[in-house]
């Protein structure tokens, strides 16, 4: 009888992998895809295939109620190109949600500075500035439409003071109303930008405006060189939020101006409306929603890639 030579006997101390360890391993890798399917096939039931086929009823002459209805290729589109009341939409549509971002942003951070502060009634100040934030935005339209009306609240106000030459028909001067939808969107939702910026003004150290400040940087150059780099997220954010609101804004045009007077506060979402519950055009105003998608997914990540590479950058 022969042993076996050294370098074939088995090491006791250690226990033998099992042989489908490996493959057992591989297949725990990958997420189990098939926890999620459920929830995938019902979101292309609810939402994938009624958008396909209403991108597809951009080319159609569909009224919304006929089973009729012929396809016409781009001809929405091409009579968009020549429809003034679509590019003066679109004029609006852009000018608001630029007017509202930036004023929204501006307005919000200084909030954000100013509660940020050791005053004794910083709390209840955020709760007061934020609580606008909460209400439907319907409900604050109409509030606001009686308030900036003839004879509202604010007009009343500038002649109990002596103001009578500043009294002004708010939402039915063509040229004041679309700046009267963006303040009250503004008074709205700064508050909702306020506590984003708050967040990333609690999240820097005050170490680093410590040391700053024993350097002699002042308040202002504190803020420029310390703090701004630093909110950079909370920006990320806050312009993306205003953005896409913006380009989106619907409830309050509709129940402020309701596009007028005559369509000087027409937005792309109002026309929309206008064209597929009034007019009957399904078809045109689906190929308006298709425009407003596009621009919506174009605006979000242009401004999206840019202030991410900005953010790399200040990091």
């Amino acid at each position: 009888m022969t042993l076996a030579s050294q370098d074939r006997l088995p090491d006791r101390g250690r226990l033998p992998a099992p042989a489908s360890a490996t493959r057992v391993r591989r297949g725990h890798n990958g997420p189990p895809w098939w926890f999620v399917l459920p929830a995938l096939l019902l979101f292309a039931f609810v939402v994938l295939a009624p958008s396909a086929r209403g991108v597809y009823y951009a080319f159609t002459d569909w009224d919304g109620l006929s089973r009729d209805f012929s396809f016409v290729g781009l001809g929405n589109f091409s009579d968009m190109l020549g429809d003034a009341d679509a590019r003066q939409a679109v004029w609006h549509t852009l000018l608001i949600a630029v007017a509202i971002t930036v004023v929204q942003n501006a307005v919000g951070l200084a909030l954000a500075l100013g509660v940020n502060s050791a005053i004794r009634s910083r709390n209840l100040l955020r709760v007061f500035l934020f609580a606008p934030a909460v209400v439907t935005p319907i409900v604050t339209a109409y509030l606001w439409r009686n308030l900036l009306g003839p004879d509202g609240a604010v007009n009343s106000l500038l002649g109990a003071v002596g103001l009578d030459s500043w009294e002004q028909d708010w939402l039915g001067d063509p040229d004041l109303a679309l700046w009267a939808v963006v303040g009250v969107v503004v008074w709205q939702f700064a508050g909702y930008s306020m506590v984003i910026f708050l967040a990333g003004l609690q999240s820097v150290p005050k170490e680093i405006h410590e040391a700053a400040a024993m350097d002699g940087a002042g308040p202002v150059r504190r803020f420029w060189s310390v703090t701004r780099p630093l909110l950079a997220p909370a920006l990320t954010i806050n312009l993306m939020l205003s953005i896409i609101g913006g380009i989106k804004l619907f409830d309050q045009v509709h129940a402020l101006t309701g596009g007028g007077p005559g369509h000087a506060t027409d937005t792309i979402s109002t026309l929309i409306y206008k064209d597929a519950f009034t007019l009957g055009e399904f078809g045109y105003s689906i190929a308006l929603a298709v425009v407003l998608t596009i621009i919506v997914a174009v605006a979000s990540t242009g401004q999206y890639l840019l202030l991410s590479r900005n953010e790399k950058a200040a990091s």
